[in-house]
Protein backbone atom coordinates (compact mmCIF):
# COMPACT_ATOMS: atom_id res chain seq x y z
CA UNK A 1 0.00 0.00 0.00
CA UNK A 2 1.74 3.14 -1.20
CA UNK A 3 -0.63 5.84 -0.67
CA UNK A 4 -1.88 6.14 2.72
CA UNK A 5 -4.31 8.87 2.88
CA UNK A 6 -7.58 8.64 0.71
CA UNK A 7 -9.68 11.30 -0.21
CA UNK A 8 -13.50 10.66 -1.03
CA UNK A 9 -14.46 12.96 -3.34
CA UNK A 10 -18.03 13.34 -4.68
CA UNK A 11 -20.75 11.80 -3.22
CA UNK A 12 -20.62 7.82 -2.36
CA UNK A 13 -18.06 7.61 -5.27
CA UNK A 14 -16.22 4.69 -4.80
CA UNK A 15 -12.34 5.50 -3.69
CA UNK A 16 -10.10 6.32 -5.16
CA UNK A 17 -5.89 6.54 -4.31
CA UNK A 18 -4.65 10.08 -5.57
CA UNK A 19 -1.05 11.40 -4.49
CA UNK A 20 -0.23 12.05 -1.45
CA UNK A 21 -1.94 15.76 -0.55
CA UNK A 22 0.34 18.49 -1.00
CA UNK A 23 -0.15 21.75 1.23
CA UNK A 24 1.04 24.89 1.07
CA UNK A 25 3.59 26.44 3.68
CA UNK A 26 0.67 28.54 4.58
CA UNK A 27 -1.07 25.65 5.55
CA UNK A 28 0.22 25.23 8.84
CA UNK A 29 0.27 21.84 11.20
CA UNK A 30 -0.95 22.00 14.36
CA UNK A 31 1.72 22.62 17.60
CA UNK A 32 -0.07 21.10 20.02
CA UNK A 33 -3.01 18.52 19.81
CA UNK A 34 -5.61 17.61 22.68
CA UNK A 35 -6.40 13.76 22.25
CA UNK A 36 -9.53 12.47 24.32
CA UNK A 37 -9.41 9.00 25.16
CA UNK A 38 -12.20 8.49 27.77
CA UNK A 39 -12.85 4.80 28.54
CA UNK A 40 -9.33 3.36 27.98
CA UNK A 41 -6.28 4.78 29.18
CA UNK A 42 -3.27 4.52 26.87
CA UNK A 43 -1.13 3.45 29.76
CA UNK A 44 -3.34 0.26 30.08
CA UNK A 45 -2.23 -3.12 29.35
CA UNK A 46 -3.98 -4.37 25.94
CA UNK A 47 -5.85 -7.54 26.08
CA UNK A 48 -7.64 -6.43 29.65
CA UNK A 49 -11.00 -4.86 30.30
CA UNK A 50 -11.69 -2.77 27.62
CA UNK A 51 -8.23 -1.69 26.62
CA UNK A 52 -7.04 -2.99 23.14
CA UNK A 53 -6.15 -2.42 20.15
CA UNK A 54 -7.22 1.60 20.24
CA UNK A 55 -4.56 1.74 23.29
CA UNK A 56 -1.66 0.87 21.17
CA UNK A 57 -2.81 2.99 18.47
CA UNK A 58 -3.43 5.94 20.50
CA UNK A 59 0.15 5.43 22.05
CA UNK A 60 1.68 4.39 18.90
CA UNK A 61 0.10 7.12 16.81
CA UNK A 62 1.11 10.13 19.53
CA UNK A 63 4.82 8.60 20.12
CA UNK A 64 5.25 9.07 16.26
CA UNK A 65 3.61 12.68 15.87
CA UNK A 66 5.76 13.71 18.59
CA UNK A 67 8.67 12.83 16.74
CA UNK A 68 7.34 15.14 13.83
CA UNK A 69 7.10 17.96 16.48
CA UNK A 70 3.60 17.90 17.13
CA UNK A 71 3.01 17.08 20.84
CA UNK A 72 0.27 14.95 22.14
CA UNK A 73 -1.84 15.40 25.61
CA UNK A 74 -3.99 12.91 25.80
CA UNK A 75 -7.17 13.35 28.45
CA UNK A 76 -8.08 9.72 29.90
CA UNK A 77 -10.43 8.89 32.80
CA UNK A 78 -8.38 8.21 36.26
CA UNK A 79 -9.44 4.39 36.81
CA UNK A 80 -7.73 4.23 40.06
CA UNK A 81 -6.89 6.79 43.18
CA UNK A 82 -3.57 8.70 43.86
CA UNK A 83 -2.92 8.95 39.91
CA UNK A 84 -0.57 11.42 39.05
CA UNK A 85 -2.54 13.98 37.13
CA UNK A 86 -0.12 14.22 34.35
CA UNK A 87 2.40 11.52 32.89
CA UNK A 88 4.69 12.20 30.65
CA UNK A 89 4.66 8.77 28.19
CA UNK A 90 7.35 9.66 25.83
CA UNK A 91 9.20 12.94 24.98
CA UNK A 92 6.28 15.40 23.38
CA UNK A 93 3.04 13.46 25.10
CA UNK A 94 1.76 13.32 28.11
CA UNK A 95 -1.16 11.92 29.88
CA UNK A 96 -3.55 13.68 32.15
CA UNK A 97 -5.73 11.98 34.24
CA UNK A 98 -9.78 13.03 34.62
CA UNK A 99 -11.68 12.42 37.62
CA UNK A 100 -15.02 11.08 36.15
CA UNK A 101 -16.96 9.13 38.57
CA UNK A 102 -15.70 6.01 40.67
CA UNK A 103 -12.38 4.57 39.96
CA UNK A 104 -13.61 1.20 40.01
CA UNK A 105 -16.43 -0.96 39.24
CA UNK A 106 -17.41 1.14 36.31
CA UNK A 107 -17.54 -0.88 32.71
CA UNK A 108 -17.94 1.03 29.27
CA UNK A 109 -21.51 1.15 29.40
CA UNK A 110 -21.58 3.09 32.76
CA UNK A 111 -19.44 5.86 30.91
CA UNK A 112 -22.10 8.15 28.86
CA UNK A 113 -23.36 9.11 32.24
CA UNK A 114 -20.02 10.44 33.35
CA UNK A 115 -19.00 12.74 29.95
CA UNK A 116 -20.32 15.40 31.61
CA UNK A 117 -17.83 15.12 34.74
CA UNK A 118 -15.18 14.15 32.30
CA UNK A 119 -15.87 16.94 29.80
CA UNK A 120 -15.64 19.60 33.28
CA UNK A 121 -12.33 17.67 34.37
CA UNK A 122 -11.07 18.23 30.46
CA UNK A 123 -11.84 22.00 30.25
CA UNK A 124 -10.72 22.85 33.45
CA UNK A 125 -7.33 21.01 32.76
CA UNK A 126 -7.26 23.97 29.62
CA UNK A 127 -8.47 26.99 31.50
CA UNK A 128 -4.92 27.07 33.21
CA UNK A 129 -3.53 27.76 29.80
CA UNK A 130 -3.74 30.63 27.70
CA UNK A 131 -5.86 30.88 24.92
CA UNK A 132 -4.94 28.91 21.89
CA UNK A 133 -2.88 26.14 24.00
CA UNK A 134 -4.46 23.62 21.86
CA UNK A 135 -4.31 23.87 18.39
CA UNK A 136 -7.15 20.84 17.47
CA UNK A 137 -8.83 18.21 19.20
CA UNK A 138 -8.59 14.07 18.35
CA UNK A 139 -11.44 12.29 19.66
CA UNK A 140 -11.45 8.13 19.93
CA UNK A 141 -14.04 6.31 19.89
CA UNK A 142 -17.86 7.66 20.01
CA UNK A 143 -17.68 8.62 24.02
CA UNK A 144 -14.48 11.23 23.38
CA UNK A 145 -16.18 12.01 20.45
CA UNK A 146 -19.07 13.69 22.51
CA UNK A 147 -16.82 15.09 24.91
CA UNK A 148 -14.49 16.43 22.15
CA UNK A 149 -17.69 18.26 20.34
CA UNK A 150 -18.07 20.52 23.20
CA UNK A 151 -14.47 20.91 23.76
CA UNK A 152 -13.40 22.20 20.31
CA UNK A 153 -16.42 23.99 20.17
CA UNK A 154 -15.59 25.47 22.95
CA UNK A 155 -11.63 26.39 22.15
CA UNK A 156 -12.75 27.64 19.27
CA UNK A 157 -10.17 24.68 16.99
CA UNK A 158 -11.33 22.04 14.80
CA UNK A 159 -12.36 19.06 15.98
CA UNK A 160 -11.06 15.14 14.42
CA UNK A 161 -12.41 12.08 15.03
CA UNK A 162 -12.06 8.36 15.23
CA UNK A 163 -14.57 6.28 15.35
CA UNK A 164 -12.64 2.90 15.81
CA UNK A 165 -15.74 1.15 16.14
CA UNK A 166 -19.59 1.93 14.73
CA UNK A 167 -22.63 0.58 16.34
CA UNK A 168 -24.87 0.61 13.64
CA UNK A 169 -21.81 -2.26 11.74
CA UNK A 170 -21.66 -4.05 14.65
CA UNK A 171 -25.43 -4.59 14.87
CA UNK A 172 -25.43 -5.52 11.51
CA UNK A 173 -22.80 -8.12 12.39
CA UNK A 174 -23.90 -9.39 15.90
CA UNK A 175 -22.44 -12.89 17.09
CA UNK A 176 -24.99 -15.13 18.71
CA UNK A 177 -25.65 -13.91 22.44
CA UNK A 178 -23.89 -10.99 21.70
CA UNK A 179 -25.96 -7.84 22.93
CA UNK A 180 -26.50 -5.15 20.19
CA UNK A 181 -25.00 -1.80 20.73
CA UNK A 182 -27.67 0.94 22.51
CA UNK A 183 -29.77 3.31 20.59
CA UNK A 184 -28.02 6.13 22.56
CA UNK A 185 -24.68 5.24 21.04
CA UNK A 186 -26.04 5.83 17.78
CA UNK A 187 -27.73 9.01 18.54
CA UNK A 188 -24.27 10.12 20.28
CA UNK A 189 -21.98 8.95 16.92
CA UNK A 190 -24.43 10.85 14.23
CA UNK A 191 -23.65 14.00 16.22
CA UNK A 192 -20.26 13.43 15.77
CA UNK A 193 -20.00 12.89 12.56
CA UNK A 194 -21.94 16.15 11.90
CA UNK A 195 -19.99 18.28 13.84
CA UNK A 196 -16.33 16.72 13.15
CA UNK A 197 -14.15 18.73 10.59
CA UNK A 198 -12.51 15.34 9.91
CA UNK A 199 -13.07 11.97 10.26
CA UNK A 200 -10.58 9.29 10.38
CA UNK A 201 -11.42 5.82 8.73
CA UNK A 202 -9.22 3.29 8.73
CA UNK A 203 -10.12 1.46 5.39
CA UNK A 204 -11.91 2.40 2.39
CA UNK A 205 -14.66 0.20 3.70
CA UNK A 206 -14.78 1.61 6.90
CA UNK A 207 -15.21 5.36 5.07
CA UNK A 208 -17.89 3.68 3.00
CA UNK A 209 -19.95 3.02 6.14
CA UNK A 210 -19.45 6.36 7.67
CA UNK A 211 -20.47 7.47 4.40
CA UNK A 212 -23.48 4.84 3.97
CA UNK A 213 -24.73 4.12 7.67
CA UNK A 214 -24.41 7.91 9.07
CA UNK A 215 -24.60 10.07 6.09
CA UNK A 216 -21.12 11.53 6.29
CA UNK A 217 -20.15 14.50 3.59
CA UNK A 218 -17.50 12.41 1.71
CA UNK A 219 -15.29 15.29 1.63
CA UNK A 220 -14.52 15.14 5.54
CA UNK A 221 -13.60 11.50 5.37
CA UNK A 222 -10.11 10.66 5.07
CA UNK A 223 -8.76 7.10 5.40
CA UNK A 224 -5.73 6.61 7.16
CA UNK A 225 -4.04 2.99 7.88
CA UNK A 226 -3.39 2.16 11.29
CA UNK A 227 0.59 1.03 12.04
CA UNK A 228 2.15 -1.42 13.89
CA UNK A 229 5.56 -0.98 15.38
CA UNK A 230 7.88 -2.94 13.19
CA UNK A 231 10.82 -2.65 15.52
CA UNK A 232 8.76 -4.60 18.39
CA UNK A 233 7.04 -7.08 15.89
CA UNK A 234 9.88 -8.19 13.99
CA UNK A 235 10.62 -11.31 13.07
CA UNK A 236 13.75 -11.55 15.51
CA UNK A 237 14.98 -14.87 16.20
CA UNK A 238 12.40 -16.79 14.68
CA UNK A 239 10.02 -19.50 15.43
CA UNK A 240 12.04 -22.01 17.63
CA UNK A 241 13.34 -20.01 19.78
CA UNK A 242 10.39 -18.09 21.35
CA UNK A 243 8.70 -21.77 21.07
CA UNK A 244 11.63 -22.42 23.63
CA UNK A 245 10.99 -19.10 25.64
CA UNK A 246 7.11 -19.85 25.49
CA UNK A 247 7.56 -24.02 26.68
CA UNK A 248 6.14 -24.89 23.21
CA UNK A 249 6.94 -28.04 21.38
CA UNK A 250 9.32 -27.64 18.13
CA UNK A 251 7.20 -29.97 16.25
CA UNK A 252 4.00 -28.69 17.27
CA UNK A 253 1.22 -27.50 14.89
CA UNK A 254 -0.13 -24.24 16.93
CA UNK A 255 -2.83 -21.92 15.80
CA UNK A 256 -3.39 -19.11 17.98
CA UNK A 257 -5.57 -16.85 19.07
CA UNK A 258 -5.26 -13.51 20.87
CA UNK A 259 -7.43 -10.72 21.76
CA UNK A 260 -10.26 -9.90 24.55
CA UNK A 261 -12.91 -13.20 25.21
CA UNK A 262 -15.66 -12.17 24.02
CA UNK A 263 -18.50 -13.44 21.26
CA UNK A 264 -17.59 -10.15 19.03
CA UNK A 265 -13.69 -11.88 18.84
CA UNK A 266 -15.27 -15.22 18.00
CA UNK A 267 -12.83 -17.77 19.68
CA UNK A 268 -15.12 -20.01 19.89
CA UNK A 269 -15.33 -20.60 16.05
CA UNK A 270 -11.68 -21.53 16.47
CA UNK A 271 -12.41 -24.21 19.37
CA UNK A 272 -15.15 -25.50 17.10
CA UNK A 273 -12.75 -25.95 14.28
CA UNK A 274 -10.54 -27.78 16.46
CA UNK A 275 -12.83 -30.08 17.21
CA UNK A 276 -12.92 -30.30 13.79
CA UNK A 277 -9.77 -30.80 12.81
CA UNK A 278 -9.22 -33.68 15.31
CA UNK A 279 -12.76 -35.61 14.53
CA UNK A 280 -10.85 -35.79 11.07
CA UNK A 281 -7.65 -37.02 11.93
CA UNK A 282 -7.22 -38.18 15.38
CA UNK A 283 -3.55 -38.44 15.06
CA UNK A 284 -3.09 -34.68 14.67
CA UNK A 285 -3.98 -34.69 18.80
CA UNK A 286 -0.56 -35.41 19.82
CA UNK A 287 0.89 -32.60 18.23
CA UNK A 288 -1.61 -29.53 18.25
CA UNK A 289 -1.33 -26.96 20.76
CA UNK A 290 -3.61 -24.32 20.87
CA UNK A 291 -2.90 -20.86 22.99
CA UNK A 292 -5.78 -18.71 23.56
CA UNK A 293 -4.08 -15.43 24.82
CA UNK A 294 -6.30 -12.50 26.57
CA UNK A 295 -8.87 -11.54 29.35
CA UNK A 296 -12.86 -11.75 29.05
CA UNK A 297 -14.51 -8.10 28.36
CA UNK A 298 -17.34 -6.58 27.28
CA UNK A 299 -20.04 -9.29 27.07
CA UNK A 300 -17.81 -11.71 27.22
CA UNK A 301 -17.57 -10.68 31.03
CA UNK A 302 -20.99 -12.02 31.86
CA UNK A 303 -19.73 -15.92 31.70
CA UNK A 304 -16.19 -15.67 31.55
CA UNK A 305 -15.44 -19.25 32.24
CA UNK A 306 -17.54 -19.96 29.21
CA UNK A 307 -14.40 -21.08 27.12
CA UNK A 308 -13.21 -23.49 29.05
CA UNK A 309 -16.77 -25.40 29.27
CA UNK A 310 -16.77 -25.42 25.44
CA UNK A 311 -13.71 -27.01 25.65
CA UNK A 312 -14.19 -29.39 27.83
CA UNK A 313 -17.77 -30.05 25.93
CA UNK A 314 -16.09 -30.51 22.93
CA UNK A 315 -13.83 -33.17 24.17
CA UNK A 316 -10.55 -30.94 23.35
CA UNK A 317 -9.59 -29.49 26.86
CA UNK A 318 -6.44 -31.43 26.41
CA UNK A 319 -5.03 -29.28 23.06
CA UNK A 320 -5.96 -25.74 24.52
CA UNK A 321 -3.94 -23.76 27.04
CA UNK A 322 -5.29 -20.58 28.11
CA UNK A 323 -3.21 -17.40 29.14
CA UNK A 324 -4.29 -14.52 30.59
CA UNK A 325 -3.27 -11.06 28.97
CA UNK A 326 0.55 -10.40 28.29
CA UNK A 327 2.21 -7.24 27.50
CA UNK A 328 2.89 -6.39 24.18
CA UNK A 329 6.96 -7.78 23.84
CA UNK A 330 5.34 -10.86 24.95
CA UNK A 331 2.47 -10.71 22.51
CA UNK A 332 5.12 -10.60 20.06
CA UNK A 333 7.07 -13.98 21.23
CA UNK A 334 3.37 -15.89 20.97
CA UNK A 335 3.05 -14.53 17.10
CA UNK A 336 6.98 -15.85 16.59
CA UNK A 337 6.06 -19.23 18.14
CA UNK A 338 2.60 -19.64 16.31
CA UNK A 339 2.54 -21.43 12.77
CA UNK A 340 -0.77 -19.57 12.23
CA UNK A 341 -2.83 -16.56 13.89
CA UNK A 342 -6.75 -17.09 13.52
CA UNK A 343 -8.94 -13.69 13.89
CA UNK A 344 -12.46 -15.54 13.28
CA UNK A 345 -13.94 -12.20 14.22
CA UNK A 346 -17.73 -11.18 13.48
CA UNK A 347 -16.54 -7.53 13.01
CA UNK A 348 -12.98 -5.70 13.21
CA UNK A 349 -12.49 -1.97 11.88
CA UNK A 350 -8.80 -2.87 10.99
CA UNK A 351 -7.68 -6.27 13.02
CA UNK A 352 -3.67 -4.41 13.89
CA UNK A 353 -3.24 -8.07 15.33
CA UNK A 354 -3.46 -9.45 12.10
CA UNK A 355 -0.62 -6.60 10.63
CA UNK A 356 1.45 -7.39 14.04
CA UNK A 357 1.55 -11.24 13.71
CA UNK A 358 2.25 -11.12 9.80
CA UNK A 359 5.57 -8.81 10.97
CA UNK A 360 6.67 -12.12 13.34
CA UNK A 361 6.31 -14.38 9.48
CA UNK A 362 3.59 -15.57 10.84
CA UNK A 363 0.69 -16.26 8.67
CA UNK A 364 -3.31 -15.42 9.34
CA UNK A 365 -6.61 -16.71 8.84
CA UNK A 366 -9.01 -14.44 9.13
CA UNK A 367 -12.76 -13.50 8.75
CA UNK A 368 -12.85 -11.53 5.69
CA UNK A 369 -14.61 -8.64 7.60
CA UNK A 370 -13.96 -5.15 8.13
CA UNK A 371 -10.22 -4.40 7.70
CA UNK A 372 -9.32 -7.75 7.80
CA UNK A 373 -9.22 -8.11 3.81
CA UNK A 374 -6.83 -4.71 3.77
CA UNK A 375 -4.53 -6.06 6.48
CA UNK A 376 -4.38 -10.22 5.17
CA UNK A 377 -3.33 -10.62 1.65
CA UNK A 378 -5.81 -13.48 0.75
CA UNK A 379 -4.14 -16.48 -0.45
CA UNK A 380 -0.46 -14.76 -0.13
CA UNK A 381 -0.10 -13.45 3.40
CA UNK A 382 -3.05 -15.75 4.75
CA UNK A 383 -6.01 -16.92 4.32
CA UNK A 384 -9.91 -14.91 4.72
CA UNK A 385 -12.84 -17.09 5.42
CA UNK A 386 -16.08 -16.05 4.23
CA UNK A 387 -18.28 -16.27 7.06
CA UNK A 388 -18.04 -18.26 10.52
CA UNK A 389 -18.98 -22.04 9.78
CA UNK A 390 -15.82 -23.84 11.98
CA UNK A 391 -15.98 -26.19 9.09
CA UNK A 392 -14.40 -23.57 6.95
CA UNK A 393 -12.19 -22.68 9.13
CA UNK A 394 -10.86 -26.46 10.02
CA UNK A 395 -10.23 -26.37 5.65
CA UNK A 396 -8.34 -23.24 5.89
CA UNK A 397 -5.45 -24.79 8.70
CA UNK A 398 -5.67 -28.36 7.05
CA UNK A 399 -4.20 -26.57 4.40
CA UNK A 400 -0.60 -25.69 6.81
CA UNK A 401 -1.04 -29.37 8.26
CA UNK A 402 -1.21 -30.74 4.90
CA UNK A 403 1.98 -29.16 3.49
CA UNK A 404 5.06 -28.79 5.74
CA UNK A 405 6.50 -25.78 4.05
CA UNK A 406 3.54 -23.96 3.71
CA UNK A 407 3.81 -21.67 7.62
CA UNK A 408 7.33 -20.66 6.77
CA UNK A 409 6.24 -19.67 3.35
CA UNK A 410 3.65 -18.09 3.46
CA UNK A 411 5.05 -16.46 6.83
CA UNK A 412 7.86 -14.60 4.40
CA UNK A 413 5.35 -13.33 2.09
CA UNK A 414 3.52 -11.61 5.77
CA UNK A 415 6.25 -10.14 7.18
CA UNK A 416 7.07 -8.63 4.01
CA UNK A 417 3.49 -7.73 3.60
CA UNK A 418 3.49 -5.76 6.89
CA UNK A 419 6.38 -3.65 6.36
CA UNK A 420 4.34 -1.72 4.21
CA UNK A 421 2.22 -0.44 7.99
CA UNK A 422 4.95 1.20 9.87
CA UNK A 423 3.06 3.70 12.27
CA UNK A 424 6.03 6.84 10.30
CA UNK A 425 3.37 6.96 7.43
CA UNK A 426 0.68 6.72 9.83
CA UNK A 427 1.69 9.62 12.08
CA UNK A 428 2.10 11.44 8.44
CA UNK A 429 -0.92 10.52 7.08
CA UNK A 430 -2.79 11.96 9.94
CA UNK A 431 -0.55 15.07 10.26
CA UNK A 432 -1.85 16.16 7.02
CA UNK A 433 -5.36 15.17 8.01
CA UNK A 434 -4.52 17.47 10.80
CA UNK A 435 -3.27 20.49 8.69
CA UNK A 436 -6.19 20.22 6.05
CA UNK A 437 -9.02 20.27 8.78
CA UNK A 438 -7.13 23.54 10.18
CA UNK A 439 -7.23 24.88 7.07
CA UNK A 440 -10.73 24.84 6.36
CA UNK A 441 -11.93 25.74 9.76
CA UNK A 442 -10.11 28.92 9.69
CA UNK A 443 -11.71 29.17 6.06
CA UNK A 444 -15.09 28.68 7.76
CA UNK A 445 -13.99 30.93 10.23
CA UNK A 446 -13.44 33.79 8.02
CA UNK A 447 -16.35 33.52 5.90
CA UNK A 448 -18.77 33.29 8.80
CA UNK A 449 -17.10 36.88 10.22
CA UNK A 450 -16.24 38.20 6.53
Amino acid sequence: MTHHVTRLGGRRSALSVPPRLKFPGSHRRPRRVAMLSVHTSPLHQPGTGDAGGMNVYIVELAKRLAAINIEVEIFTRATAGGLPPVVELAPGVLVRHVDAGPYEGLNKEDLPAQLCAFTHGVTQAWAGHRPGHYDLVHSHYWLSGQVGWLAAERWRVPLVHAMHTMAKVKNAALAQGDTPEPAARVIGEQQIVRAADRLIANTAEEADELIRHYDADPGRVAVVHPGVNLERFSVADGRAEARDRLGLPQDAFVPLFAGRIQPLKAPDVLLHAVAVLLDQDPSLRSRLVVPVVGGPSGSGLAKPEGLHKLAAGLGIADVIRFHPPVGQDKLADWFRAASVLVMPSYSESFGLVAIEAQATGTPVVAAAVGGLPVAVRDGVSGYLVAGHDPADYARALRRFVDEPGLVDRMGAAAARHAQGFGWGTAASATADVYTAAMHEYRRRVRSHHG
